[in-house]
């Protein structure tokens, strides 16, 4: 059973002329990069985020139409396509990749610029998914102190917690850092973990502890995109079968409730997510989760490199 939600994209299509830019009229020279706007950069930047019209639309509170034009344009623009559209899903391109991950540190620099123009304090964006842990609030206090800057809390559900969409300056990120993910990152601490289970469960419902090698023998739910246990964590022989999956905490956690498997996640969800139809049950010998502090691999911003090599007690 797939839990995420469904999310059904309208294509936008691409057999008009002009890509459906209304200013574009058959015959019309396409505009070059001089042409580019923050706009187009910035909406850009919501549907690489997203990966959905629907959901960048939103966050971005413009209309689905306007923001699919913006993003043609850039296109346009460009010469280049950015991103690839089926009627139920967006995809970056190649080029559409390179974009992003170019793009997403200068417009953070640009924001941050621009605030200092404003007059305002310098300002750090911190990105974390579903919990941010205890320990960033002496160290966000430290950096305050020390450089005079804010801290700005930023949730998002994705793996790098906004750092390549350029959301946050400085991401946690839980569990292993995705392969490829140019970014540089040091370990913050290590945290145990827990099994999450229904109060209906006749497995483990009334237990205290469970062995990790036992867990192999139990359906597991799991958070594909921000999640930190998945059955490759098991050895090859022994492992969980999948039973369902989610595309965020809150999806996975109501997974768990509504009865679909055992959820499995790092200790601070216990003591900071009740909820009348679970139990926490301890794990032994189970691997812990790392807890890393991440900034982009080039052209991080001053201050989270500062935030990134600080160190508190």
């Amino acid at each position: 059973m797939d839990v995420s939600r469904p999310g059904t994209e309208l294509d936008p299509g691409n057999s008009e002329p002009g890509f459906g830019n209304p200013e574009l009229s058959p015959g019309s020279p396409v505009p070059g990069p001089d042409g580019v706007e923050l706009r187009h950069l910035r909406a850009f930047l919501a549907v690489a985020d997203e990966l959905s019209f629907t959901h960048a639309a939103a966050v971005l509170r413009v209309g689905q139409p306007a923001l699919t034009r913006t993003v043609r344009a850039l296109e346009e623009s460009l010469g280049a396509r950015l991103l690839d559209r089926t009627t139920r899903s967006v995809e970056l391109t190649d080029a559409g990749r390179r974009l992003r991950d170019e793009l997403a540190p200068l417009l953070s620099r640009l924001d941050s610029t621009l605030c200092a123009a404003r007059g305002g304090p310098p300002l750090l964006r911190l990105g974390f998914t579903s919990l941010l842990p205890e320990a960033c609030g002496p160290l966000n206090a430290a950096f305050e102190a020390a450089t005079g800057a804010g801290v700005r809390l930023v949730r998002r559900d994705e793996p790098l917690a906004g750092l390549a969409s350029g959301a946050c300056d400085v991401a946690v990120v839980r569990g292993e850092i995705p392969p490829g993910a140019a970014v540089r990152s040091r370990v913050l601490l290590y945290e145990p973990r827990v099994a999450v289970v229904a109060r209906g469960s006749a497995d483990l419902a009334h237990r205290r502890v469970v062995d990790w090698a036992e867990l192999a023998g139990v359906p597991l739910v799991v958070n594909t995109v921000t999640g930190t246990t998945r059955p490759e964590l098991w050895p090859s022989g022994r492992r969980p079968r999948l039973a369902c999956t989610a595309d965020n905490f809150d999806e996975w956690l109501e997974a768990v409730v509504a009865g679909h498997g055992v959820g499995v996640a790092p200790e601070p969800v216990a003591r900071r997510h009740s909820h009348p139809g679970l139990r926490y049950v301890r794990v032994k010998n189970a691997p812990p989760v790392a807890v890393r502090l991440a900034v982009p691999g080039r052209g991080a911003h001053p201050l989270a490199e500062r935030y990134l090599r600080l160190r508190v007690g």
